[in-house]
């Protein structure tokens, strides 16, 4: 479990194919790696992965073929630079919102414009993606916690204030780039919830007019 709080920017080191659909990462870090045990979680742009290997100033993992296939790790080069967090600890503050680090798909950037001190931006998701995202929602973008202002069918816009333009990468990014999208949690396990269930029986479903007439609504 992550916030979506940036603790460093990573850089990649090196890159090496175990086989046609997998991959392992060397990242250097300097945060990241004060504590860092084998088998501990990180986020890495958003993504979920153990730590398999670490040094004194750097982190191995391991990238499976669905990873490679859902999110924008595939892009990655030796040099590009990730955001990183450690799982949240569970005495720590809670600054951002709930993050499992399981993304549910990518985005492109297509509109990037500065406003006053903040920096715009508009990115274009799954049409599937957007039944999860409201107005002043909050939303994960390349693992970073952000809160949606505006929403145009499958647009969504962002507003990134300067701290956040400097601690992570979605600063660095621009119209084209492809970032990696974790909707929120509780609002897509509301959805699982309130959908049709074909496998169960009428009065096991949970539905608007159930919660109405129960009080809930």
């Amino acid at each position: 479990m992550f916030t979506g709080i940036i603790e460093e920017k990573g850089s990649v080191k090196s890159i090496r194919k175990v086989s046609a659909q997998s991959i392992e990462m060397t990242i250097g870090a300097n945060k990241i790696v004060e504590d860092i045990k084998l088998g501990d979680s990180i986020s890495v742009n958003g993504v979920c992965l153990t730590v398999t290997g670490f040094t004194q100033h750097d982190f191995q993992v391991d990238v499976m073929p669905e990873t490679i296939k859902s999110t924008s790790l595939n892009d990655l080069k030796a040099g590009s630079r990730v955001n990183l967090e450690r799982a949240m600890g569970a005495m720590g503050r809670f600054g951002g919102h709930f993050v499992s680090g399981h993304v549910d798909g990518t985005g492109k950037i297509i509109r990037k414009q500065k406003h006053e001190n903040a920096i715009y931006y508009d990115i274009q998701v799954p049409g599937e993606l957007a039944k999860f995202m409201m107005i002043k929602g909050s939303i994960t973008i390349d693992g970073t916690s952000l809160t949606i202002f505006k929403l145009n069918q499958n647009i969504v816009t962002i507003s990134l204030i300067p701290h956040t333009v400097q601690e992570t990468i979605i600063g660095e990014k621009g119209q084209g780039n492809i970032v990696n999208i974790e909707c929120d949690m509780l609002a897509k396990y509301v959805y699982n919830l309130l959908k049709p269930n074909q496998q169960s029986s009428d009065e096991n479903n949970i539905s608007l007019d159930f919660l109405s007439q129960t009080g809930f609504m």
